[in-house]
């Protein structure tokens, strides 16, 4: 869609070589199919500089010069099942594993609601809707459920779904599902001011021949997705559409799906932006074995979706599928847009693929040039444009949200005037039942947990029989539908700092430098990812003794995470070492720790701390230190032990505390309701120690929801079996491997405890859960090094400072500049 208009630009004589082209493309020629498969092989140093100049070009002209732009937004995925075979796909489900899951066939409105008002705390302004394409026309039980419910298709459904979302929460909707008919889309302008679907590829090979990725889908016929794109511009529908690359097309291919996408947006002017998406190869596909996209070429892709598409397109790229340390190679390559992001919910498409924090994409952004600004599901010039684009149903919603550049408006959306802001009953018919008790309790808390008062969450920790039943499942529905499927495992190994002697060891327990440096190969070797290092140093060892432990570490093992030194340990540190808290945490960052623990703790309660652990941090101490470590750059994780001299009221006032914590610095990674060993006192007299534990662990992803991401299960303290019950009670993280090593086993404080990576597999799989191996920062493990591609084709790893272009980027020493 042009946004303006610019002085005539002659195209110089038509040549032959790269340059000649670009050129050409630079004054304003569009380069048919022959063309851009050329292009598309064209060296990168001469590719970038040419899209990035097009793309600033374009923001010139849209009044935005150097802004690049995302929407905050949260993923609703309405129904997994679907009628297509697509061989890279892990979002869908067949009817029989959904029982096994435990999960709907559809979300319901209430499970809906209860995600989308969290993003809408959150500032988030799109609800995006993702689901498979027609699942009623290949299952009987998608059909049943729609009958049951008074919906004609699934289409129908989401229109329903989309009114309710705006109508309840002044959110707006991008429904993204999959092909539809000319009266479908209709259907849903009036409550969805944009919608999507992928084009992904021409290719009718990919389609039609046996063992191709989209073979026996009928919906990725890429003539009918051409048809659904096109029907889209005729109804005046501002469309997201997009290529994936690296799926087994050719080059002749992406070229071919660019021009398409450039002749239908040409008609219609209706293409508000192009993805192009970097294939990443999944688990438990048919293309699991197949290798991720080439970043020389998915980096071209991009780069020719610019020359393509010309400067007023906007030209996207999932900043969650490329590493943190890419970003600056496709903002080199033109893109203009980041696509949604959410600081609520998993990309349920790519769970192995965490959002990167809003923060972080910002200073990233900034990092290379650009400001990052937020914009609405439909993009400004659309926005600004409302009488053509934007159906009068909806510009109210639109406007209350937009400000004066059609950019997202630093508000938080409300419900309209009127409308009931309360759960909606399943049924269209139906009416909304009375306060059943414990469930409605926990549905409440699950769509707004600081709602509920102290009574209300105590009554909760109270819950037993039928009614713990029913907060569990209410809290795994939380759970499933933020962070998602997956139960994830970090690799790692226990160093104890108490036992650091400068002398060396003496007794069990002990290690030296030269011992703590052996530690760090030998649990790199056995496949560990971090080093967990905590505990105080005694008396009369040197306060320095943290930092050079720390030194000694990465000295042996530079690419091991270092997950080091408690509250109390830092204030050791800071007071024997004469550094101030800030200056010991600057020292640990010099010396190289990557993230800190935040146990050292018990309760947030100086009663409590006074009964059971007088010798811990005083708990305003542990407050000040906590924070000053997260506002100081580090991520944490935090914990509440219980079970001892505790009461329901004081653990509802730490989880309080956390959330506060939590809303000024954003620093805690992960929660982790841990059971205090010896004490077993229940909240509720007779109750079985895995109820006490299932009504704690759900309550507390209820009441951190929207707020610490991550409920981690302490399988030490109870075993695998009732852990894998409480990763159906709303946890979804295993925490660490554990193991001993074969260097000084004894110097890791859980000795003896081990959870092989095999185990932990197993455990997931007898929950019908995909099991996934992380970064201490909740990253996977199994991501491709990232490299730049210079001049030849040739490959070298990406260095810290990778805001440069590859021709800037220098070769390591003895390889070809």
């Amino acid at each position: 869609m042009s946004t303006g208009s610019a002085a005539p630009r002659v195209a110089p004589a038509r040549g032959t070589s790269i340059d000649d082209l670009l050129a050409r493309v630079r004054a304003g020629h569009r380069p048919d199919v022959d063309e851009t498969e050329t292009l598309l092989g064209a060296d990168l140093d001469v590719l970038l500089p040419v899209a990035a100049a097009l793309r600033d070009e374009g923001l010139d002209r849209a009044g935005r010069a150097g802004v690049i732009t995302y929407s905050r937004k949260v993923f609703v995925p309405l129904t997994t099942l679907c009628r297509d075979r697509c061989h890279y796909c892990i979002f869908v489900d067949t009817p029989g594993q959904l029982a096994l899951l435990r999960k709907p066939a559809y979300m319901t409105p209430e499970q809906v609601l209860t995600v989308v008002r969290q993003g809408q705390a959150l500032g988030c302004k799109e609800a995006l809707l993702t689901l498979g394409d027609r699942p009623e026309e290949r299952w009987p039980e998608a059909r049943a459920w729609l009958d049951e419910h008074g919906f004609a298709s699934t289409i129908d459904y989401v229109v329903h779904i989309a009114r309710l979302i705006t109508t309840e929460t002044g959110m707006l909707v991008h429904a993204n599902p999959g092909v539809m008919h000319p009266d479908e889309l209709a259907a849903l302008r009036p409550v969805s001011p944009s919608m999507g679907m992928m084009l992904e590829t021409t290719s009718r090979r990919l389609f039609e021949e046996p063992g191709q990725v989209h073979f026996g889908s009928p919906d990725k016929d890429p003539d009918l997705r051409l048809k659904v794109i096109d029907d889209a511009g005729a109804a005046g529908i501002p469309f997201t559409t997009g290529i994936l690359v690296g799926i087994g097309e050719t080059v002749r291919d992406r070229a071919e799906s660019l021009v398409a996408l450039r002749e239908s947006a040409d008609r219609h002017g209706h293409v508000q932006e192009v993805i192009v998406q970097n294939f990443r190869a999944k688990p438990r596909t048919a293309m699991q074995g197949a290798p991720d996209a080439d970043m020389r070429e998915y980096l071209a892709a991009v780069a020719v979706a610019r020359l393509v598409l010309g400067p007023d397109m906007r030209v996207q790229v999932p900043p969650n599928l490329s590493d943190p340390r890419e970003l600056g190679l496709l903002v080199a390559a033109g893109i203009d847009d980041w696509g949604g992001v959410s600081p609520l919910t998993a990309d349920h498409v790519n769970p192995e693929r965490p959002w990167p924090h809003i923060d972080d994409l910002a200073a990233s952004t900034a990092t290379h040039g650009y400001t990052l600004r937020e914009r609405l599901t439909a993009h400004p010039e659309f926005v600004r444009d409302a009488e053509t684009w934007i159906d009068p149903a909806l510009r109210a919603p639109v406007r209350a949200l937009a400000d004066a550049e059609g950019l997202a408006a630093d508000v938080t959306p409300t419900a309209p005037m009127g409308s009931s802001a309360r759960p909606v009953p399943t049924p269209r018919t139906g009416a909304v039942s009375p306060d059943p008790g414990v469930r409605r309790l926990a549905e409440r808390a699950a769509s707004a947990p600081l709602a509920l008062d102290d009574a209300d969450w105590t009554r909760l920790l109270h819950a037993t029989g039928g009614e713990l039943d029913d907060l569990t499942a209410v809290a795994d529905d939380a759970r499933r539908y933020t962070v998602g499927e997956p139960i994830t495992l970090v690799q790692n190994r226990n160093l104890t700092s108490s036992g650091l002697r400068r002398g060396g060891r003496a007794a069990p327990g002990e290690f030296g430098l030269d011992d703590a440096a052996a530690i760090a190969v030998d649990a790199v070797d056995l496949g560990a990812t971090e080093i967990c290092i905590q505990g105080a140093l005694p008396g009369d060892e040197d306060p320095a003794g943290y930092l050079d432990l720390v030194r000694a570490v990465k000295g042996a093992a530079p690419g091991i995470h270092v997950h080091a030194y408690r509250p109390l340990d830092v204030r050791d540190l800071a007071d024997r070492g004469g550094l101030g808290i800030g200056g010991a945490l600057a020292a640990m960052h010099a010396a190289g720790v990557d993230t800190v623990p935040g146990t050292g703790v018990k309760v947030l309660s100086e009663r409590v701390r006074g009964l059971v652990a007088p010798g811990d941090l005083e708990i305003d101490a542990w407050i000040e230190t906590i924070t000053a470590a997260h506002l100081s750059g580090f991520r944490s994780t935090s914990v509440l032990f219980y079970g001892h001299a505790e009461t329901a009221e004081e653990r509802i006032a730490h989880l309080r505390r956390l959330r506060e914590i939590q809303d000024r610095t954003r620093g805690f990674a992960e929660f982790v309701p841990i059971p205090l060993p010896g004490g077993d006192v229940p909240l509720v007299a007779g109750r079985a120690p895995v109820d006490e534990h299932r009504a704690m662990v759900a309550v507390s992803r209820l009441l951190l929801s929207g707020s610490i991401a991550h409920v981690q299960i302490p399988w030490t303290r109870v075993g695998r079996d009732t852990a894998a019950v409480l990763l159906r009670s709303g946890g979804d993280d295993l925490g660490g491997t554990l193991y001993d090593g074969r260097v000084l086993p004894d110097t890791g404080i859980e000795q003896g405890l081990e959870l092989p990576v095999p185990a932990a597999e197993r455990l997931a799989r007898s929950l019908m859960r995909p099991f996934r191996l992380r970064t201490t920062d909740y990253r996977v493990t199994d991501a491709s090094a990232p490299y730049v591609v210079t001049s030849g084709g040739t490959r070298f790893p990406v260095p810290a400072d990778a805001s440069r272009t590859p021709d800037e980027t220098p070769a390591p020493d003895g390889a070809p500049a």
